[in-house]
């Protein structure tokens, strides 16, 4: 038989391109239009439908960028289609490529009750099925003008990032605003076709099936009259029933469908679009649950829902309504789709609690699994979490981005820092917007990591990123692709039915522990510093309120802010999204984060005052009391409590350098800048030893080319280390204070910018304090601080949520190789057996770590340097540019302790109040400080309990106490969201709380408060 393949294939794409697509509406008459642009923000719904209506025709342009658009149609069923399905289109100027990107609407009739979504991949409303000829037909579109930033040219700098920056031309131009008839059965012949198409396409060319198919196709195209489609088509339909009928292998790969709309909660849009977003997403999914009895939808992020129920109660109504029956299916159990690498313990923990709680008081739903497909990587803290949490199943699809190596499992066990372990799914799909595509439905086939061993992946279905959600036409290939012979088999079902079936089929899967490190987006760690600052302070005030406002409350009766203190955390847990405290949206997203960072700030330091003023009291008494808020215990003063000030130890020495510069000394440490403001020594003077590696300078500001090859904000590539300029060259070091400070002030200029630093020896501590503010002002550039070190080390210590977790100095393999660039929270500690060093900061996450051979070659050094500005211009041209101030510290002789403690004692200063009190006793004090207290604070059920939670910080196990400085009724070891687990009641005499953890356990306490201490 001659091979007339190709040709048939290319018929084919030409007659469902040309033909059959556009004969699904074969007949349409012209909807009248008007318009009204509102002016500024978005209006209430109620005030746009009332506005007056300017006509508008199609061609004609609209939309400002960020501006909203109120559109009204009319129009007449006419009297030959009734009987028919009648469908209004309506396209306002969409690119069918950019669904989620774009410009977008929301369909309302008269009475301002919402109908549906509008965007590039779903144009259409249904009028009618069956229409009746003369009936009227008036609709209203609320039409949002979201410019275009992520263009076909990605990444060029834009100023349409922000409303202040981006003009007034118009965006888009109206487009086809018609009343048309829906052909069912051209639209079923043209999904046909197109999967059976595409399924040919995967199919080896040497195959039957293959063939099989073709010579189906063919005799279907015959059968189609291209003047008459509509009367040819059931005929078309029939030579493909039997090959649409064949069923699957009893061994084809099993893919579980999930309706999804991945929508960023900020991005390249503000949050308040967002809120728009998932108004117009969650009306299109309850509309087409309520047409597709076998479709379920799943939607996470509890904040989207709290939008929902505040803005657009009506929607809220019908997803309540829809999750009642179980076909909208909450999933995630966290409060956004966080970053899991720069939260700090406290907060990640916070987003599984009020995520679930969410979930648990608005629906009654207990989610079991966390659903995270698009953050940068995750931290090896998230399996214990996810479990203390009440979940037991964990989904991301992200790793598949990685550049340099292919990750080994789709199913696996992941097991975290301290051993716990969670059941984990990968989709091969490699996709969370997946169409059910044969080429999507093969390659996750073929790419399946786990075959011979599982048979079933998960496919996360539908438009997402700037949302849309699942269409009727994916529905229609799902239906085609449930048991068709030569494709995997799709089913739509529930993410909690796919985990069953995948964790009873393999139970004994693989085990990957530790962090899952993304292999690509590594300077979302540095991008937009004043977010990750913000986020910082904020974790670490909110720490404190709890902290003062709970011992308050106890020991005074002074009134806990609940509702306070619950607003604010799921503020910054909003902020923590993936795409905002990584730095990669839009200008108008940071510019509005600042702006909410100081204010939470602002109230959290009101907060802070009236806990501490009513601990203190009168502040007319002539006494000063230091508060500190620290895990540990500093200067006489004890963690999580208050002492009377007392004399300063004796200062640090500082004189001059010979050849230039200073020399600090304390009495423990002895450190010299040279003539060009350089750590050229640190002496410990307790072990006698050098800090820095022999011949090196240390706090050494390094500038590198920054233009990855692309992905601005998010990449730093590895050749950016190929070229640096050492920024040397001094125009001030002088003494602070002529010298009786203890501190040496360097100033540099580089570039466009300027740089002033202050090292300090303070008295009678062990560490180098550096305070660096920049004045930045550089483009597609990196600044680094280098701390080369005189310790040999195949690996450093990072801190993360909980606990720290290693990476290695080497590059031995590609895997080791591709963690150049990496996330700590407040330390990076290197360590020789018995000596070590510490490098602690207060709001600086990315840092890397090499190593060295010394010159003598005899053993190597290690250099860790900080990351501390970058300079993109995608997506916001003016990333950093101003000023910024950083804190750090270089601890010599420090054990991982001592890295824990420091770090915290940079973050939470200590406090001094004006009162009468002799002292301020902590709610609770632990007896080892290997165990560390992460929050204090009174339970959220109101109870008036005071919930501890506490972990195990440097990697061994512990037998300690907890001691309780109030009368304690009861103490109960909870989860994360303060219920009860099933160890029953802890044994607490004497106020005394035995303890014991193994390495990095998280242990959550809730004391029962005896009577006579009732506030």
């Amino acid at each position: 038989m001659h091979d007339h393949r190709t040709t048939t294939e290319a018929r084919l794409k030409r007659v469902l391109e040309e033909r059959l697509w556009p004969a699904v509406y074969p007949e349409s008459v012209p909807l009248t239009v008007g318009v009204w642009h509102a002016p500024g923000e978005p209006v209430p719904v109620a005030e746009g439908i009332a506005a007056p209506r300017t006509p508008i025709e199609p061609g004609a342009p609209w939309g400002p960028p960020w501006g909203t658009s109120w559109f009204t149609v009319s129009g007449t069923v006419p009297e030959k289609w009734a009987g028919r399905t009648v469908e209004a289109l309506l396209d306002l100027g969409f690119d069918e490529n950019m669904p989620g990107f774009q410009c977008e609407g929301l369909v309302y009739r008269p009475d301002g009750s919402p109908v549906k979504g509008l965007n590039p991949r779903n144009q259409w409303v249904r009028i009618a099925a069956p229409a009746r000829g003369g009936e009227e037909v008036h609709l209203h579109v609320e039409a949002s003008a979201n410019p275009v930033i992520l263009d076909y040219h990605p990444f060029l700098p834009t100023e349409l990032g922000d409303r202040e920056t981006a003009g007034d031309v118009p965006q888009y131009r109206l487009a086809r605003m018609d009343l048309a008839v829906f052909d069912q059965t051209v639209w079923e012949l043209a999904h046909d076709l197109e999967v059976l198409g595409q399924l040919m396409a995967e199919l080896g060319e040497d195959t039957a099936r293959r063939w099989e198919i073709l010579r189906a196709v063919e005799r279907a195209l015959d059968a189609v009259d291209l003047q008459d489609i509509g009367g040819t088509a059931a005929r078309a339909r029939e030579p493909l029933a039997g090959v649409l009928a064949a069923p699957a292998h009893a061994s084809a790969h099993r893919i579980s469908a999930v309706g999804h709309a991945h929508i960023d909660s900020a991005w390249l849009w503000p949050l308040r679009e967002t809120v728009r977003k998932v108004a117009r997403t969650a009306s299109n999914m309850t509309a087409l649950l309520e047409d597709e009895p076998d479709f379920v939808y799943a939607m996470s992020q509890a904040q989207q829902y709290a939008w929902l129920k505040e803005h657009r109660p009506e929607v809220y109504a019908r997803v309540k309504k829809a999750v009642a029956d179980g076909r909208f299916v909450p999933v995630g159990g966290m409060w956004v789709e966080s970053d899991t690498n720069m939260p700090g313990s406290e907060a990640l923990a916070r987003q599984f609690v009020h995520g679930k709680r969410f979930f648990l008081e608005e629906f009654g739903v207990e989610t079991e699994e966390v659903w995270l497909p698009d953050t940068f990587g995750y931290s090896a803290a998230l399996p214990q979490l996810v479990r203390q949490a009440g979940a037991k199943w964990f989904l991301t699809q992200k790793i598949s981005w990685s550049r340099d190596n292919k990750f080994p499992h789709h199913t696996f066990w992941w097991e975290g820092l301290d051993g716990t372990r969670v059941f984990t799914h990968f989709p091969p799909m490699d996709t969370y917007n997946a169409q059910l595509s044969g080429q999507e439905v093969a390659h996750a086939a073929r790419n399946f990591r786990e075959k011979g061993a599982a048979t079933r992946s998960l496919a996360p279905t539908g438009w997402g990123d700037g949302g849309g959600g699942t269409t009727r036409d994916m529905l229609a290939r799902a239906r085609r692709l449930a048991d068709l012979e030569g494709s995997a088999k799709v089913v739509f079902e529930k993410p909690s039915a796919f985990f069953e079936k995948a964790h009873a089929e393999y139970p004994d899967a693989p085990v990957w522990t530790g962090e899952l490190y993304l292999e690509l987006h590594r300077a979302t760690l540095t991008s937009q510093v004043r977010t990750k600052q913000g986020n910082r302070r904020s974790e670490h005030l909110l720490y404190e309120a709890e902290l003062w406002s709970a011992t308050a409350a106890v020991r005074t009766g002074h009134p806990y802010p609940y509702e306070e203190l619950d607003r604010l955390w799921k503020e910054v847990l909003l902020h923590q999204f993936h795409d905002i405290l990584p730095g990669t949206s839009i200008a108008w997203v940071h510019r509005e984060a600042a702006e909410r960072y100081a204010r939470i700030a602002a109230e959290l330091e009101g907060l802070i005052g009236a806990a501490q003023r009513a601990l203190a009291g009168d502040p007319s008494a002539g006494r000063t009391l230091v508060f500190n808020a620290a895990p540990h215990g500093r200067e006489a003063v004890p963690a999580r409590g208050a002492r009377p000030e007392r004399e300063a130890p004796n200062g640090t020495g500082c004189v001059p350098r010979a050849g230039g510069g200073y020399v600090l000394d304390n009495g423990l440490l002895r450190a010299e800048i040279d003539g060009r403001g350089l750590l050229v020594s640190l002496y410990d003077l307790r072990a006698g030893r050098e800090t820095l590696a022999p011949g090196k300078a240390a706090n050494l500001l390094q500038l590198h080319q920054d233009f990855p090859t692309m992905w601005d904000a998010w990449d730093v590539d590895e050749f950016y280390r190929n070229t640096v300029t050492d920024l040397v060259d001094a125009e001030a070091v002088e003494a602070v204070d002529g010298g009786t400070a203890g501190a040496v002030r360097v100033r540099r200029t580089f570039g466009s910018s300027a740089v002033e630093q202050v090292l300090t020896l303070p008295p009678g501590a062990a560490r180098l304090e550096i305070a660096t503010e920049v004045d930045w002002h550089e483009t597609e550039k990196f600044l680094k601080a280098a701390f080369p070190l005189d310790v040999h080390a195949d690996r450093v210590a990072a801190e993360t949520q909980f606990g720290h977790l290693y990476r290695p100095t080497h590059t031995n393999t590609s895997w080791d190789a591709a963690k150049f660039e990496a996330c700590a929270h407040r330390f990076v500690h290197v360590e020789e057996p018995g000596w070590g060093v510490a490098l602690v900061t207060d709001s600086t996450y990315g840092y890397d770590a090499s190593r060295a051979a010394r010159e003598s070659g005899r053993g190597t050094t290690t250099t860790v340097r900080l990351s501390l500005l970058r300079a993109p211009r995608f997506p916001d041209p003016r990333t950093d540019q101003g000023t910024h101030r950083f804190r750090c510290a270089l601890v010599p002789g420090a054990g991982i302790g001592d890295a824990v403690r420091e770090g915290w004692a940079l973050n939470l200063p200590e406090r001094r109040v004006a009162g009468s009190a002799t002292a301020v006793e902590p709610l609770v004090t632990v007896a080892d400080e290997a165990v560390t207290v992460t929050a204090v604070k009174l339970a959220d059920d109101g109870s008036g309990d005071v919930v501890v939670r506490l972990h195990e910080a440097r990697g061994g196990r512990v037998r300690t106490e907890l001691a309780c400085g109030f009368p304690v009724a009861s103490a109960v070891r909870c989860d994360l969201l303060e219920r009860p687990v099933e160890t029953g009641e802890e044994r607490c005499e004497g106020g005394l709380l035995p303890l014991e953890l193994h390495p990095f356990e998280i242990v959550t306490l809730r004391l029962g408060r005896g009577a006579t201490e009732e506030a």
